[in-house]
């Protein structure tokens, strides 16, 4: 047992309301700056629908992931390194930026400028990247809320195969919404595929961070990842990802996504896992036994021996506490009710996902019965306007049995809060048939409807004794894309000391480090907008 610490993400795609708060706030953070125009950490997706870049779930076009070779080893889709080597100049599975859509701002000039008259003057659509008159024809919202569906939706990588249960008419359409960021692998095809070492996983944490003075533009990470959430800032020739806010989850505070989230639907956390079973459990034979094998890598961190294996190899006692409290833990491996977004990928993904049960309950009442009786609210999961098949292919790697259990679940929580508080009969037996107790279903429905921040957001704070292997790793303890200047557009940007570094010395989190020039600075993008803010401006600055 080689015991480890994961950050890891849930979200309860019940909750999301499609409002894109975290794509606009991720956007603002950490990629507002030139050459990352088309850039979206985070994005909000609607399914079905063809995605962000279009189609990227197609890997037999694209290639990304892991599959077995001839022999059940793993190795890249996209190849070996001598196939890497030929194509290192001219890459073929890459997006083009039109899959991506080339993204546009308008001629408010023309506007402005124009000359009184009696014709009003329209403001063009311009290219953000070559300055130049454009049509748009496609974006990253572009099919929104099912938007040109009769056109578009049918494409979608997941119907293949079940497209003539599926209707795009009014009457029958259904969607949800499902939020993305970088999945934070435990077996990452971008880290594997990076020909300059520039792609990394932190081993304290799990995070995987490109190191922007090692990475050569290579752009392999982009076709590597089957996500797509690696992008290339044409501007600085270097690859970019989202970070997980790690400088936040350095000081305890969570991602800023799942901070402005309106939906409350994000849950952070800590797994504890063994990494002697990662490789065993990504080369999985049975693509569709892939959801368990990965749920076998995770440790019980309540387990005395866990627990002392995880002191032994240098995990902080706090963290194995915040483990043991961890909500991703108790959603995706104690309720089981969490599943991990494509797993046929082979990267082990830690961002999981809680499958939508709403329309069930619609399907129900528009039938003629309600949530009081379980039975018929559980018949109508298989009669869902997106067939299950749908959800199984995005979540299980097409395996039904497993999809349909966890809304089964779902639905006797539902069933047993609405009978507790309408005052109607519900079997005794109605938990134990979905094997769970009526303890467990109650503990479920706190931690999905009514959990206070602190049980929603269970991350231990970095500490300030592991400082100086953290710099060590990735040199520098807060943003690495600070704008001009900073290391993601071609200069070194302050640099913390290892005797500065003390997070969550200010209240929410943000700390203060020593630059080079000598005087102290107040760590912005950590702050909560609480408390006071000491040396926001330099010590001899104009205030």
């Amino acid at each position: 047992m080689r015991p480890m610490a994961q950050v890891a993400m849930v979200m309860n795609l019940d909750k999301c309301i499609g409002c894109h708060t975290c794509s606009v706030t991720c956007k603002q953070t950490w990629t507002n700056r030139p050459g990352t125009e088309y850039v979206y950490f985070n994005n909000v997706e609607t399914k079905p629908g063809l995605g962000y870049p279009r189609r990227y779930e197609d890997q037999h076009q694209w290639k990304g992931g892991w599959t077995l070779d001839g022999k059940g080893r793993l190795q890249l889709k996209a190849g070996g390194r001598l196939r890497r080597l030929l194509s290192i100049f001219y890459n073929p599975d890459l997006p083009t930026i039109d899959d991506y859509g080339d993204p546009w701002t308008y001629d408010y000039q023309t506007v402005i400028d124009a000359p009184l008259g009696t014709q009003n003057p329209s403001a063009h659509s311009i290219s953000a990247l070559t300055g130049r008159d454009m049509s748009p024809r496609w974006g990253s919202n572009w099919d929104d809320d099912l938007a040109g569906a009769p056109e578009h939706a049918l494409a979608d990588p997941d119907l293949a195969g079940i497209e003539d249960r599926v209707r795009m008419e009014f009457e029958q359409v259904f969607m949800f919404y499902l939020p993305r960021i970088c999945e934070h692998c435990l077996n990452p095809s971008c880290v594997a595929s990076c020909p300059s070492g520039a792609m990394y996983k932190r081993a304290e944490d799990g995070i995987v961070l490109v190191d922007q003075d090692r990475c050569r533009g290579w752009r392999f990470c982009v076709s590597g990842c089957p996500y797509k959430k690696v992008y290339f800032n044409h501007r600085t020739g270097k690859a970019e990802k989202c970070t997980l806010c790690f400088p936040r989850i350095e000081g305890g505070q969570p991602t800023i996504c799942a901070e402005t989230c309106v939906g409350r639907l994000r849950y952070l956390g800590l797994f504890l896992y063994d990494a002697d079973k990662v490789t065993e459990a990504a080369a999985t034979p049975n693509e569709q036994d892939l959801y368990e094998a990965q749920l076998s890598v995770f440790l019980d961190p309540s387990d005395p021996e866990v627990r002392r294996a995880a002191a032994e190899a240098g995990i902080p006692a706090d963290w194995i506490d915040a483990a043991r409290r961890s909500p991703v833990y108790s959603l995706a491996v104690r309720h089981r009710v969490a599943l991990p977004l494509h797993p046929e990928y082979r990267t082990l993904p830690m961002v999981w996902y809680i499958p939508p049960l709403s329309p069930v309950a619609d399907v129900a009442h528009s039938a003629g019965y309600g949530d009081a009786d379980p039975d018929r609210v559980f018949a109508t999961i298989d009669e869902l306007r997106i067939p299950i098949e749908y959800l199984a292919n995005l979540f299980t790697a097409g395996e039904t049995g497993t999809v349909r259990n966890v809304l089964r679940k779902l639905a006797a929580v539902r069933a047993v809060q609405r009978a507790g508080q309408l005052g109607l009969d519900l079997a005794e037996d109605l938990p134990a048939s979905v094997g769970s107790t009526p303890d467990e279903l109650d503990d479920l429905y706190r931690l999905l409807a009514i959990a206070k921040y602190e049980d929603r957001y269970v991350i231990p704070k970095a500490h300030a004794e592991d400082a100086g292997r953290l710099m060590a790793q990735h040199e520098q303890l807060f943003c690495s894309l600070d704008g001009d200047g900073g290391p993601g557009m071609g200069g070194h940007g302050p640099q913390a000391s290892v005797e500065s570094f003390h997070p969550g010395e200010v209240r929410g989190g943000a700390g203060t480090f020593r630059a080079d020039d000598g005087r102290t600075h107040f760590n912005l993008l950590g702050w909560d907008g609480r408390g006071d803010a000491p040396h926001l401006f330099p010590e001899g600055d104009a205030q």
